[in-house]
């Protein structure tokens, strides 16, 4: 049957799409039977490797990941050779539609078509017309799948109109979202004492990597050549980058080869990187949802984490407060000392 999945960050949505479909497919050379979405690029090569991890016993199951900034023709090539053409399909929208509409990419063999973060892309226009030419190019028949840690009551209506009677899973309480091993703590400061604060708690905290979420390009730019000049290990991951740049800074991070991230909200969903035990939110984000992302990166399936939002304005204030009157969450001052066997692991 059809499936709409809710469950907090960090709780393995994805090993539970990716097994399922695993354990149901039956690869026929030069059919794709799987379709996998989401909304960045970085989502998609990380499902991919989630993808090569579990079918590692599998070797006669092959997946390719498919997103723009790279080769169309390296795609469309890889799609039309029989003896190589992925029997499982990970992409973002606007790259599949393209080889959909061009038929590269022939759905009509497609079994099941999962959406990760389905929210995320369904709230975007332009995603969401993607994917209905997407969708319509799949047999009536198949399975649907979506997934994300927040489902508003409208985004589910959107979702249904994709699927047949589907069995619904949600979290029953919004305030269980909120991820119970990971400490939340705010810091009242001027715009302009941000950047002596993040490097006193750089200094201060334990860590064993860290991701900064700030709110533009320019300021991910500006603030990864802060730290580096002060001799942090740092990394920045934004939409400025090529996407071969991307991936491999990403691949970088993933590798422990660099201890500090400074991103975008394009890193704010779905990435999984075990060893993140800290988020710093340097610029609020712009709602609720945005923050439980965030700060989810930390703390992944139940592990102890720390998350620490800088407050600068009255804006970023009210932000606060739909926060913790949302979640019921108790986001406290950041006390002179936090003893790091609360927030490492063991």
């Amino acid at each position: 049957m059809d499936v709409l999945c809710q469950a907090k960050s960090g709780m393995g949505k994805t090993a539970v799409f990716v097994t399922a479909t695993l354990q149901q497919i039956e690869p026929v050379d030069g059919e794709v039977s799987v379709i996998v979405l989401c909304h960045t690029r970085e989502l998609a090569f990380q499902i991919k490797n989630e993808y090569a991890r579990f079918s590692k016993y599998m070797p006669d199951v092959r997946t390719g990941v498919f997103y723009g900034g790279t080769s169309v023709k390296v795609d469309q090539d890889l799609l039309k050779n029989k003896e190589k053409c992925p029997h499982i399909v990970v992409g973002t929208p606007g790259r599949l539609n393209a080889l959909v509409r061009d038929k590269s990419l022939k759905a009509g063999s497609v079994r099941h078509f999962v959406l990760d973060e389905c929210d995320k892309m369904l709230e975007s226009l332009d995603m969401r017309r993607d994917i209905q030419e997407i969708f319509k190019a799949t047999p009536h028949h198949k399975q649907v799948m979506m997934f994300s840690a927040t489902l508003a009551k409208e985004i589910r209506t959107t979702c249904k109109k994709f699927m047949q009677t589907p069995l619904e899973i949600y979290v029953d309480d919004e305030k269980k979202l909120t991820l119970h091993g990971l400490q939340q703590h705010f810091v009242r400061l001027e715009e302009s004492a941000k950047n002596r604060k993040l490097n006193d708690l750089l200094d201060s905290l334990e860590f064993n990597q860290v991701c900064i979420f700030v709110k533009s390009v320019s300021r991910a730019i500006e603030l990864d050549r802060l730290l580096r000049e002060c001799n942090f290990p740092s990394i920045a991951i934004h939409s400025g980058l090529n996407q071969e740049e991307r991936i491999r800074r990403y691949q970088q991070f993933k590798a422990f080869e660099k201890r500090v991230l400074v991103a975008t909200d394009i890193f704010g969903r779905g990435i999984d990187v075990e060893r993140v035990n800290i988020v710093i939110n340097y610029d609020t984000p712009t709602d609720a949802d945005s923050y439980l992302h965030r700060v989810g990166r930390a703390g992944r399936f139940g592990t102890k984490g720390l998350a620490i939002t800088f407050v600068a304005n009255d804006e970023n204030e009210e932000v606060l407060k739909s926060i913790q009157s949302r979640f019921e969450v108790a986001i406290t001052e950041l006390p002179e000392t936090i003893e790091p066997s609360t927030y490492m692991n063991a």
